[in-house]
């Protein structure tokens, strides 16, 4: 989408060994190997531009000689690729990923030196085309149809600047914002593309979008207090309608994103008779068994997503931001702890078993 790039098709080839030495039982060196190594600041669109070829070839072993019967490996061949990379071969099969910065991937590995058992011919490297697929990891993933407010959000509990307009207009490329704490606790939060009922089937940027959903740690649905439309040709959803299409969008791309800890923003409430509609929508959400038989049947998710908390908010007035932003922290904090406990756990049920 426009100047992002999040999917790129390169090359990889591993270095061919060197030439043995039958003579005097002489081993080549090994072909050099490809490596992907994840770093930070960097982009796909960056690789593209500094190798527009997208090939990426390891050094040739050195041949054995006299002078050195055992051949020098040929040069590594490094490529750095952003964090949140997924590596598929040519069948769309994962074969690795990349989260961490300093984490590193064969890509290919190079051939064998001529040797005895090679009749001291040397092997060539490992080929093949790959994608490097990229899903944006942050710590809370924005979720909302166009115009419910997310761009305007991002831009006001974060530093970042998005595009932000007042028609049912859809952020376009993802867009990556920190919440700045008074203690220097810093927590990501992304800002991506507007789904449309149907993303999960791929329409409007389907697909493009739900992936960056699957790698941030929690959701944060944004929702227009006075219903959405599309467009004319579009039925009008009420707010409650529009939670359930976003749960039945997320969950039909990936039953796991349901599963996720969520909150829930409410926002525009500077907007006439935002109150009563906040007041409808909080019984509706209480017990939202109770409404389903108001709305379609294919509109209905198989499992409502559980807040753990509703935030009334105005990007306008700024009403609930700094509630919004507290609760994301607790709700981060919480989860971290749980991870950590998980882990101890499991630690310990390791001790306890091995002795």
């Amino acid at each position: 989408y426009s100047n992002f790039v999040d999917d790129l098709r390169v090359y990889v080839r591993g270095g061919t060994g060197g030439m043995g030495y039958p003579n005097l039982g002489g081993e080549g060196g090994r072909g050099g190997d490809v490596w992907f190594v994840a770093r930070e600041r960097t982009t796909l669109k960056s690789i593209r531009e500094k190798y527009p070829q997208k090939r990426f070839v390891a050094g040739t072993g050195a041949n054995s000689s006299v002078k050195a019967l055992k051949g020098e490996k040929g040069k590594d061949c490094e490529v750095h690729v952003p964090l949140g990379i997924s590596v598929l071969d040519g069948d769309g099969k994962q074969i690795g990923e990349l989260n961490a910065a300093g984490e590193r991937f064969l890509a290919a590995r190079g051939g064998l030196g001529g040797s005895l058992a090679t009749n001291f011919l040397p092997c060539k490297g490992q080929r093949r085309t790959v994608h490097l697929d990229l899903k944006l990891i942050a710590d809370v993933g924005l979720v909302g149809f166009p115009n419910a407010g997310k761009s305007s959000l991002l831009s006001k509990i974060s530093h970042a600047k998005p595009e932000i307009a007042n028609y049912a207009f859809t952020t376009i490329q993802p867009e990556l914002g920190k919440i700045m704490y008074a203690d220097y606790k810093q927590i990501s939060v992304a800002d991506l593309p507007g789904l449309i009922e149907g993303a999960h089937a791929n329409k409007g940027m389907g697909h493009k979008f739900l992936k960056h959903v699957e790698r941030t740690k929690q959701l944060l649905l944004v929702v227009d207090i006075s219903g959405f439309q599309l467009s004319i040709k579009t039925q009008f959803r009420t707010a409650f309608e529009t939670i359930l299409l976003l749960t039945k969008e997320l969950e039909l791309y990936k039953e796991e994103l349901v599963t996720k800890p969520a909150l829930l923003a409410i926002n525009k409430m500077d907007l006439p008779c935002a109150k009563d509609n906040l007041n409808e929508l909080m019984t509706q959400l209480e017990n939202p068994q109770g409404f389903l038989h108001l709305v379609e049947e294919e509109m209905i998710p198989a499992n409502t997503l559980e807040f753990r908390e509703v935030i009334p908010i105005s990007t306008y007035t700024g009403e609930g931001i700094e509630k919004l932003k507290t609760c994301i922290r607790k709700s981060i904090d919480e989860q971290a702890e749980q991870v950590n406990e998980e882990y101890r756990k499991k630690k310990l049920l390791l001790l306890q078993t091995s002795k």
